[in-house]
Parts: C-alpha cells; sequence; structure tokens
C-alpha cells in the first residue's frame, strides 16, 4: 500500500511541476513583453511627466535611459544568478522587483523619485529577462519548433516595445501619466501568480559567487559613458564636463574586462565571445539598437511637438509599426531554412535603413503617410525580420551552463546599445535645433538623428555579411 501511494504522490508532482509548453512559452513571453513595454511606454508621457514634475529636458532623456542602462548593465548579472541559483527564481524575484518599483514610480512626487524607480525597474528587468529566454528555449527542443517558439518570443519582445506608445498614450489621455507604471502592478501581479505555480525550476552549474563587482563595474562605465554623451550638447566634445566622464566611463569598462579575465567566477567569460556566432551575434545586436532604440523615443516627440499629435493619437499613429514588427518577427523563421540566418540577418537591417532613410526626410508640415506611418512600417518591419536570426545565432551553440550567460548577453548588447545610441542620437538632434522649440528647429534635429541612425545601420549590414555565420548551429 505505502509503495503504491508513493507511486501516486509522484504521479500527482509531476503532473503539478509539468505544465503544457505552450504556457511556459506564455509566461516566458509575458515577462519578456513587460520588461520591454516599459522601455517605450513611457515616451508618450514624457511631456506630462515633464509638467507634472518639473523636470528639464535633460531629466526627460533619464526617465528612459535610467530604466535602459540599469536594465542592460545588471543583465548579465540576471543571466549568471538564473544558471546558478534557478531560472524560475530569478524570473520570480526579478518580476517581483520590477512590480514593486513599477509602484513606486507611479506614486513619485518629484523627479528624483521617478528616476530612482525607473532604475529599480531597470534592475529588476535585468534579473527578469535572461530567465524568459533561457526557460523558453530549456522547455522546447531544439529545431524548427524552438526557432518558432524564439519568433513568438522576439515578437512579443517586439510588440511589447512598438505597443508602448498606444499603451502609453490610452493611459494618459485617460487616467494619467502615473498609470503608465501603475499599469504594470496588477498584470505583474497576475504574471507572478501563474509562473509560481506552473514553471518549474532549472539551473546549470554550481552555486559559485556572483560576480556583483563586475555587474556595478559594467553598469558605472555604462552610465557614466552615456552622462558625458549627454554633456556634449551644452559643453561640446572638447569640455572637461564631457572629457571627464566620457574618459571615466571607457576607464570604468576596461577596468570590468580586466577584472572578468581575472576574476575565478567571471559575470562574462570572455571565452564565449571566441565563438563566431556568439560575438558577430552580439556586436550586430548593439549596432542595431544603438538606432533603432531611438525610433520611438523620437518619432513620439515629433508627432506630438512638431505635428501637434495628442499622447493618445501619437501612439496610434505608430500601431502599423507595432504591428510591422510581429509581421517580420513571425516571418523570418520560414525564411531561415531558405537564404539562412546571416541573409535575413543582413536583408531585415537593410529594410531599416531604408525606413531610417525615408524618415530622415521628415518636414515641419509632413503628412502621416510619408512622415510617419510608411517609415515607421519599413523600420519596424525590418526590426522584426533581423532580431529572430540575430537571437537564434546568439544562443544556438551555447553550453547549458551557460544559457543564461548567453541569452542576458543577447539583450544586454541590444539594450546596452540603444541606451547609448539614445544618448547619442537625443544629443545630436538636440545639438542640431540649438535649444530653439520651433517645430523647424526641432525637425531638422530629429531629421539628423534618423540620417546617422541610417548609416549606423548600413555599417551594421555591411558587418553582418562579412562576420556572421550562415547557418545556425545545431550542435
Amino acid at each position: 500500500m505505502t509503495p503504491m501511494l508513493e507511486a501516486a504522490d509522484v504521479t500527482r508532482t509531476s503532473r503539478r511541476v509539468t505544465p503544457p509548453t505552450w504556457l511556459v512559452v506564455a509566461l516566458a513571453c509575458a515577462g519578456q513583453f513587460l520588461v520591454v513595454l516599459d522601455i517605450s511606454v513611457v515616451n508618450v508621457a514624457l511631456p506630462s511627466m515633464r509638467a507634472a514634475l518639473d523636470m528639464s529636458a535633460s531629466g526627460l532623456q533619464w526617465v528612459v535611459n535610467a530604466y535602459a542602462i540599469a536594465f542592460a548593465g545588471f543583465m548579465l548579472l540576471g543571466g549568471r544568478a538564473g544558471d546558478l541559483y534557478g531560472r524560475k527564481r530569478m524570473f520570480l524575484v526579478g518580476l517581483g522587483l520590477f512590480t514593486l518599483a513599477s509602484l513606486g514610480g507611479g506614486l513619485a512626487q518629484e523627479g528624483w523619485e521617478l528616476l530612482l524607480a525607473r532604475a529599480v525597474q531597470g534592475l529588476g528587468a535585468a534579473v527578469l529577462a535572461p530567465s524568459t529566454l533561457t526557460i523558453l528555449t530549456s522547455a522546447v527542443p531544439e529545431g524548427a519548433a524552438r526557432a518558432r517558439a524564439i519568433a513568438t518570443w522576439t515578437a512579443v519582445g517586439a510588440g511589447g516595445g512598438a505597443a508602448g506608445g498606444l499603451v502609453g498614450g490610452a493611459l494618459v489621455e485617460g487616467l494619467s501619466w502615473r498609470w503608465v507604471l501603475l499599469i504594470n502592478v496588477p498584470v505583474g501581479a497576475v504574471v507572478l501568480a501563474g509562473s509560481a505555480k506552473w514553471l518549474r525550476e532549472s539551473r546549470a552549474g554550481d552555486r559559485r559567487r556572483l560576480d556583483l563587482p563586475g555587474a556595478l563595474l559594467v553598469t558605472a562605465g555604462l552610465a557614466t559613458l552615456a552622462y558625458g554623451i549627454s554633456q556634449t550638447e551644452a559643453a561640446g566634445w572638447t569640455a572637461a564636463a564631457t572629457l571627464v566622464p566620457l574618459c571615466a566611463g571607457l576607464a570604468l569598462i576596461g577596468l570590468f574586462l580586466l577584472v572578468e579575465a581575472r576574476t575565478a567566477a567571471p559575470l562574462m567569460p570572455l571565452g564565449v565571445l571566441r565563438v563566431r556566432a556568439v560575438a558577430s551575434a552580439n556586436v550586430s545586436m548593439f549596432l542595431c539598437g544603438s538606432a533603432m532604440f531611438c525610433m520611438w523615443f523620437l518619432m513620439t516627440l515629433y508627432a506630438q511637438n512638431v505635428l501637434g499629435y495628442s499622447p493618445f493619437d501619437a501612439g496610434l499613429a505608430l500601431v502599423p509599426s507595432s504591428l510591422a514588427v510581429v509581421l517580420g518577427s513571425k516571418l523570418a523563421p520560414r525564411f531561415l531554412p531558405v537564404a539562412g540566418a546571416r541573409v535575413v540577418a543582413a536583408l531585415g537591417t537593410l529594410v531599416a535603413a531604408v525606413g531610417f532613410g525615408w524618415q530622415s526626410t521628415m518636414t515641419a508640415d509632413g503628412n502621416y503617410l510619408t512622415s510617419i506611418m510608411f517609415p515607421g512600417i519599413l523600420m519596424m518591419l525590418g526590426a522584426g525580420l533581423a532580431a529572430t536570426p540575430l537571437a537564434a545565432l546568439a544562443t544556438s551553440g551555447a553550453a547549458p551552463g551557460e544559457a543564461g550567460l548567453v541569452s542576458g548577453l543577447v539583450n544586454t548588447s541590444r539594450t546596452m546599445g540603444g541606451s547609448l545610441g539614445l544618448a547619442v542620437m537625443s544629443t545630436i538632434a538636440a545639438a542640431r535645433s540649438g535649444g530653439v522649440d520651433t517645430p523647424e528647429a526641432l525637425t531638422e534635429g530629429y531629421a539628423l538623428a534618423f540620417r546617422t541612425g541610417t548609416g549606423v545601420l548600413l555599417g551594421g549590414v555591411v558587418l553582418m555579411l562579412v562576420w556572421l555565420p550562415r547557418k545556425i548551429s545545431t550542435d
């Protein structure tokens, strides 16, 4: 009798901890959707935040970058923590921290309180995000099914970034800017409850000490670099106010690499970058992110500050490009067996570059179709096409013990490139505008930023064709 009872108990336990694959994919994608949504959802709320909290124009950039820099800087730590201490555990810890920080940001009464909450949100997202891809790839066998699952993850993440404008606009107009952050609280609680019940725990490797000094160095270096770039608008490139943080940021990044080369348990084992697929895909991710990340930021400002759109109308105007990025992400797996990952990634980046070039012709009296919709569709269709093969290439050759690390590195490269790219592009736009807030001056600044992005993407196309492996490794 006792063995029979034990067998029944094991059966019940197995059933309880083995959810259907689609549910695991859905929960992982829901977590990814939330963290990517919060990169872009605040864009349409920026003018309202500035008025309510009496923030400066440069302060608005940091509402976006405080999140993005913490997200990028601590993501490697989050990926390694998932490998060592459990992917489900880190998913729950990150989502809980993200949800609580969203509550704090929504209740902020001062600008610094909002920036602090955004940074803590980014930290929670950094712990959560690497586990989303690792949980997904662990649940789906390598091959066509995994490619489709990664495409869904990419599409949901891209859709989160794209949907941010519409969701944010609706919340700002219907309620207030605070709800672009407060909405995360009930949604996060639901995903947290479902994940606690249905996700299975997994880990790889022993419980080695986490490389906290490495995480602090790379985050501080990235933040210092971004601050130095933002100083060029007012002080110029040769002023001490610019050169000191730029040099300090580069020194911190160099110190990070030195620490990683010498520590027994590095946050980012530099040997992983000797794998061609990992190194080339992450550099490509960095370049694409540096150009594409600023698209939503600049487009929503152009729509509101130049064309006079309301927050909701600005978000609604970007719906076609939101759909385009999802379409591109879902089409990519169909092209991979025929053309190969390298060609699909380069083709997607080239399509995005055409969209950026078209967008750079914007005028102060532009119409919706040619100044927002059509170029936006091209930009985001290309982004969706490129992201799936790059993510698949970067993760295909990862050893089991480094799956979380490589997943974190994919997100880190894209977001680190994006945060530095945003600092550069917004500084270029502001410098060209010369502090003048007329529609014509603002348009000239935004157009120059898009022209710069076009050049970066074209350089990315060349790099991909030369360096990326042709096919995804199945070893």
